[in-house]
């Protein structure tokens, strides 16, 4: 790919990259206050202005890098990326244990709802009629619902400090628990090793592709 399709996919990307990572992490922070914690609420984290969670290096330079290596590779690539990390104290929470698990969900689900959204406007964008509107429209929604359908599954991993590996604390018995979190400092450092390996595609891919397919037969859709 040449460099005016770098930066045309960068531009069809960006926007669905910022709002599928900022989203999530703000949909934590309203769960969270909703559940009795004002941590993120009083640090100003509450709020679906993207500038608030942006992370220079997690929500712009490693989606971007991953994005232009795995053009000038010809490779599938796995995109992904952070958002600054929305501040919860769990002990705050009415029933801590209990309610981890729906701060936790939040994330995902607002990916979830985020992957409807951009295949409602495909469908929307597929009876126009085609001009030089359209045609990067639905480049977007197509990178929109890929992203968030990533994004979501990846979080839903049984690895802290992921969602999953919360959901999976919250669910498991107290002695269990306490033991499962010992995992979380070197969760990142795992996560990165199964992606290195590529033993995270093996995982993630058919969960990923399983998915897409369920809504392009929901929506009748093309992507």
């Amino acid at each position: 790919m040449d460099l005016d399709g770098i930066v045309q996919g960068i531009a069809i990307y960006a926007l669905p990259v910022i709002f599928a990572i900022t989203m999530h992490e703000a949909a934590h922070g309203y769960v969270a206050r909703y559940f009795g914690d004002l941590t993120a609420y009083n640090q100003g984290r509450i709020s679906l202005n993207p500038t608030k969670h942006i992370d220079p290096v997690g929500t712009i330079l490693v989606p971007a890098t991953l994005f232009i290596v795995s053009k000038l590779t010809m490779g599938a690539g796995f995109l992904f990326g952070w958002a600054k990390p929305v501040p919860v104290n769990f002990a705050n929470l009415r029933q801590p244990k209990q309610d981890m698990l729906w701060v936790a969900v939040a994330g995902p689900g607002a990916n979830l709802i985020m992957a409807f959204f951009w295949a409602l406007v495909m469908k929307f964008a597929i009876i126009l009629p085609v001009s030089d509107f359209t045609r990067p429209m639905l480049l977007m929604c197509k990178a929109g619902i890929e992203i968030n359908v990533i994004l979501m599954v990846l979080n839903l991993l049984p690895l802290p400090p992921l969602d999953g590996g919360r959901m999976a604390m919250s669910l498991l018995p107290h002695r269990i628990a306490r033991h499962f979190a010992r995992i979380e400092p070197y969760g990142f450092m795992i996560l990165l090793i199964l992606l290195i390996s590529g033993v995270l595609g093996v995982i993630v891919w058919p969960l990923i592709i399983l998915i897409k397919l369920m809504m392009v037969s929901f929506f009748g859709l093309y992507v």
